[in-house]
């Protein structure tokens, strides 16, 4: 008897952990920010890349790519209508981000103060993977980056991410 309803308890254990898991994976998209005003066209097809492992130096300037497993080089135009934003995101490789047109207010998911960061025309960014943060555009013209991504193989472009709350946004 007791063989039972220890039987009986790990399977309303392992029911419990099932439903705890399937809400996990339903409110967690719920809390993601999407974006508004944004569309976004290819500059060119998606190129693949084996294992890369190089370095780079001239004078006092250095580089070096080391990447293990197939990768993606993205190269998309993002442009952003007044108003719109790209939601609260993140990326799981590096991007580089050319201002085209317009002015991006950035804003990092880790600081408190909510600080805004202006990208003028003509001014690039860098943006570490895994890095949550916001492009909005606050300006009265639409704003065009150009933006060159190394993912893994497959991964989305972009992963959108619940507001940290610093921001009254």
């Amino acid at each position: 008897m007791k063989h039972h309803r220890k039987r009986g308890l790990a399977a309303i254990g392992i029911t419990a952990v099932g439903a705890l898991v399937a809400t996990a994976l339903i409110v967690v998209p719920a809390l993601a920010t999407p974006p508004s005003g944004v569309s976004v066209a290819p500059l060119a097809p998606v190129a693949q890349f084996d294992e890369i492992k190089t370095k780079a130096k001239s004078g006092a300037w250095k580089a070096m790519i080391k990447t293990k497993g197939v990768s993606d080089l993205h190269v998309v135009q993002v442009t952003i209508q007044p108003g719109g934003h790209l939601g609260w995101h993140s990326h799981l490789g590096p991007s580089f981000v050319i201002v085209k047109s317009g002015t991006a207010s950035f804003y990092h998911a880790d600081d408190p103060t909510c600080t805004r960061h202006e990208i003028l025309t003509g001014s690039s960014l860098f943006e570490p993977a895994r890095n949550v943060h916001i492009v909005r555009n606050e300006g009265s013209e639409p704003l065009v980056n150009v933006v060159v991504q190394l993912l893994p193989t497959g991964a989305p472009r972009l992963i959108s991410e619940p507001n940290p709350g610093n921001c009254p946004f």
